[in-house]
């Protein structure tokens, strides 16, 4: 156990020193005031032609209703306006308005939208040559030829790699509140925020529905976001045991969450890529009652199937790690 973890203590300090959490952190630094002073325009812009946001909220219903009558709009477009209407006539009936601004908002919205492509490109910049990159300097040689167990090295990459995506969410967060407060404000952290939607056909079951405190909320995105992430950290491990080369390694998963991107937006008709593991990504999409990828998906559903490509991900990389021909 000693050894364990000293080896993760030397896999942590490796990925530190290669400064790529830095940049990480940098890029967040960048990118979270802009779509701050992004955000803020639109609210600003709302303001200035609606008084409420009753209002704005009728109007939104208005528009979509009127696009329903369209005969150009594809019809999964149309099923995905008709639960929306549904939606925010729920919100509307129970006078709790979903887009009250604030810092905890902010932050919400931002993880629901970065959990299917801008996450885990953070995760694939700190992980995806985690051995293929020692293989490419030479220094896995030297780290195999202790008298240190095959698969006890790849588990403290594990470790290590573990504990940089944690470090990846909680910066992610704490860096989205801080600096949307300071514009939204700090507060609303008990507003009401309604969950539990099920979506059935182009119809909202809401007999599940319960607000629940956007603390609270915000908490279970966090996990959900954890848990998608990890899932891609895990095939890159594989994927970076697999290939030799850091870049091809590297494209080979930004291939893979792309092109779940565009087919979560075009697979409605193909059933069965519902099994693939990037279209099961969005995994906060549930809890704010958006319609799935594809008609029948779950919340336990896409938890299960991440499991299981995450879990035959670490299978297959401690099965070539331990028993393949490493050195050469």
């Amino acid at each position: 156990m000693i050894k364990l973890a000293a080896l993760v203590q030397n896999e942590t300090l490796k990925l530190w020193l290669k400064k790529r959490f830095i940049v990480i952190v940098l890029i967040l630094l960048i990118l979270i005031p802009v779509f701050t002073y992004a955000e803020h325009k639109v609210v600003s812009n709302h303001a200035e032609h609606f008084a409420d946001w009753r209002n704005q909220i009728l109007q939104q219903i208005a528009d979509m209703e009127n696009t329903l009558s369209s005969d150009r709009i594809p019809e999964e477009w149309k099923r995905d306006r008709r639960i929306a209407v549904q939606q925010l006539q729920y919100y509307l009936d129970h006078d709790i308005n979903p887009s009250e601004p604030s810092g905890v908002q902010f932050t919400r919205e931002f993880l629901g939208n970065s959990i299917t492509l801008f996450i885990p490109m953070l995760v694939l910049a700190i992980g995806t040559d985690i051995v293929s990159g020692e293989r490419t300097s030479g220094t896995i040689k030297m780290l195999l030829t202790r008298p240190v167990k095959r698969w006890k090295v790849l588990l403290s990459k594990l470790c290590a790699l573990t504990l940089y995506v944690s470090l990846t969410i909680a910066v992610t967060v704490i860096l989205c509140y801080l600096i949307s407060g300071f514009v939204f404000g700090y507060g609303g952290w008990s507003a009401p925020i309604l969950t539990g939607f099920k979506i059935e056909g182009s119809a909202i079951d809401s007999s599940s529905v319960h607000a629940v405190p956007q603390w609270r909320f915000l908490l279970m995105q966090a996990g959900l976001c954890w848990f998608s992430a990890m899932t891609v950290a895990a095939l890159g491990l594989m994927v970076s045991v697999l290939i030799r080369s850091t870049a091809a390694s590297l494209v080979t998963m930004m291939s893979a969450i792309i092109a779940g991107t565009i087919l979560s937006s075009m697979s409605s008709s193909w059933a069965s890529a519902k099994y693939l593991f990037s279209v099961n990504l969005k995994l906060t999409g549930y809890l704010e009652g958006t319609p799935p990828p594809i008609e029948g998906m779950t919340l336990p559903f896409s938890l299960s199937v991440l499991a299981i490509w995450g879990a035959l991900g670490l299978i297959v990389s401690f099965r070539v790690f331990t028993k393949g021909d490493i050195l050469n």
